[in-house]
């Protein structure tokens, strides 16, 4: 054989075998591209935090040794709310943590004393995101809640403690907040995060009843669009940015009568606004009712975490790379125990403020011959609101301090029980808790028929505006009773509305009070801003303060001012 064909053997076979692997060969099969591997988003979500530097609260959740039993665990708690953030971030690089709302606002001493910078200080620390306006954020107005965004020291009280304020490094977010006069979201409609190259979209929103549940000063300028229409009108804008995962943060929330990860008998406001949306939506993380629930609404995963940074919501997520769209989601409410190390840089921010406050918080105030609750009895009443409303009478009886004859109440201005300690004493850090708003009283003008029709704002149906039943509390002396099976309108007899035992006559006037919220038709009793010669009076918690002190030890009034049929 020629030495020379030999030589040429090999690389003849090379050519034919890169032939058959489809060298020109039309009919050959190619070497299929991988699928890129989902990629893996954590959200971490919590709500309605409302200053809550220190734990004081538990939550119940099953018994682990017997699901049919519960047992209570002490939660709750910025050094341990940062400590659960950072265990639950180490799972997974690719998160971010948000807020549904109401993150400020009816504080504990320890934050609203400092206008609530110390909480904006704390989740600057703990690393929070995103924050989704809630009602309470406008407890101040706006403008105070624009500080709180930006930075700078309060108009009146200065920076107290420290030489400057930075304000928050996270965002707020109020897509369906509109500026009247300029026609532009107060803040930012929406933000975007990256990961690994594809981006996710975070809505944020409060209730559109926002400006009948604040003080109506508070929004002035402001207008509260749909939600469910507001986020459907920004889902084509999100997706001409190549954006197809979409998740929604929201401070309006339902209600359900199951666990923290269940979802029994869901209802509320929620359910319809999830209903609505947009199929791109694929998560709402959702606040405001202080719920725990874990559901899915509409094809939507749709979550709460109870109240006062007590669990987090660990939501996880499974994003496609080539379609950019969320193709997995789950949930899980996880307790923020309080059996973990407390985080050092949020001790320390506590302690820091402490010792400013410590004076005010622990002074004594006055003596209870036993605590008194804010859960309302089936006709509206409760100890603590009885007791509130005395206080205001009080306050305000004088004819020099307005003449008052009633005191009229809010009940969701009643934030926590009274409770003494073994020697019957309560603090003015109590009260603050029981009365964290700040409200100024007001004595005003009413006569018998406006009063008559203040009663009947009560209740859900009266108008448009009113999802629900808000039975004020009311003072000594006064009485009436309502029939639960009347139409709206006509659920209170006018001739069982009686002062000290006598009926209300239509055409008489009375002097009334109620705080600076109610008086500027907060909660929709719009009837109140009829009222005739207003006259100014103290803060609510120092009316509170002085009637316990003068009535020490104050025994707790009967439950026999409002009553109710059917």
């Amino acid at each position: 054989m020629n030495r020379k064909h030999l030589m040429t053997l090999p690389a003849l076979a090379l050519a034919l075998l890169l032939a058959a692997c489809g060298g020109g060969n039309d009919n050959a099969t190619s070497v299929p591209t991988p699928t890129p591997a989902p990629i893996d988003v954590k959200l971490l979500a919590f709500n309605d935090f409302h200053g809550n530097l220190k734990p004081g609260g538990s939550v119940s959740i099953p018994d682990p040794l017997d699901a049919s039993k519960t047992v209570s665990v002490k939660a709750g708690g910025a050094e341990y709310l940062a400590t659960w953030l950072k265990t639950l971030k180490a799972k997974n690089p690719n998160n971010v943590v948000v807020s549904a709302g109401d993150l400020i606002g009816a504080s504990p001493l320890l934050s609203a004393l400092f206008h609530d910078e110390p909480t904006i200080e704390a989740m600057n620390e703990m690393g929070l995101d995103l924050n989704a306006v809630g009602n309470h954020e406008f407890d101040e107005g706006a403008e105070e809640l624009l500080r709180m965004q930006n930075g700078g020291c309060h108009k009146l009280d200065g920076c107290v403690g420290k030489s400057s304020f930075g304000g928050a490094k996270f965002k707020f977010l109020a897509a369906n907040v509109v500026e009247e006069k300029t026609g532009k979201t107060l803040f930012p409609a929406y933000s975007v995060k990256e990961f690994k190259g594809v981006k996710v979209a975070f809505i944020g929103m409060t209730l559109k009843g926002t400006p009948g549940i604040v003080t109506p000063a508070g929004v002035a300028g402001l207008k509260f669009l749909d939600e469910a229409e507001t986020v459907n009108k920004l889902v084509p804008e999100l997706k001409a940015q190549g954006i197809e995962a979409i998740v929604v943060l929201i401070h309006e929330g339902g209600l359900q009568t199951g666990s923290l990860n269940e979802c029994k008998g869901i209802s509320g406001p929620i359910v319809d606004i999830v209903s609505r949306l947009d199929k791109a939506v694929d998560v709402v993380v959702s606040g405001h009712t202080h719920q725990a629930y874990n559901c899915q609404i509409n094809g939507k995963l749709v979550t709460s975490a109870n109240q006062y940074g007590r669990m987090i919501s660990e939501i996880d997520l499974q994003i496609d790379p080539q379609t950019r769209d969320i193709i997995k989601r789950s949930a899980k409410n996880v307790v923020v125990s309080n059996d973990v190390a407390p985080d050092a840089l949020q001790t320390a921010l506590i302690s820091k403020y402490d010792l400013l406050v410590k004076p005010l918080e622990n002074r004594i105030v006055g003596q209870l011959k036993a605590a008194l609750s804010r859960t309302a009895n089936a006709a509206g009443e409760s100890l603590l609101g009885n007791v509130i409303a005395d206080a205001q009478l009080a306050a305000t009886s004088d004819a020099k301090l307005g003449g008052a004859q009633i005191a009229f109440m809010n009940p969701g201005g009643v934030r926590a029980d009274l409770t003494p300690d073994a020697s019957g004493n309560v603090t003015y850090g109590q009260l603050f808790t029981t009365q964290p708003f700040g409200n100024s009283l007001v004595t005003l003008t009413l006569t018998g028929a406006q009063i008559r029709e203040l009663l009947e704002q009560q209740f859900a149906g009266y108008s448009n505006k009113q999802p629900g039943n808000r039975i004020l509390l009311v003072s000594r002396g006064f009485s009436y009773n309502w029939d639960n099976a009347k139409p709206a309108g006509q659920k209170v007899d006018p001739a069982s509305i009686k002062l000290n035992g006598v009926t209300l006559q239509a055409g008489s006037s009375y002097r009334i009070t109620v705080n600076n919220f109610l008086a500027s038709g907060g909660d929709n009793f719009t009837v109140l801003v009829q009222g005739g010669n207003p006259l100014g009076g103290a803060q609510d918690v120092d009316a509170l303060e002085n009637y316990i002190k003068a009535n020490s030890p104050l025994t707790a009034p009967e439950l026999n001012r409002v009553s109710r049929s059917n």
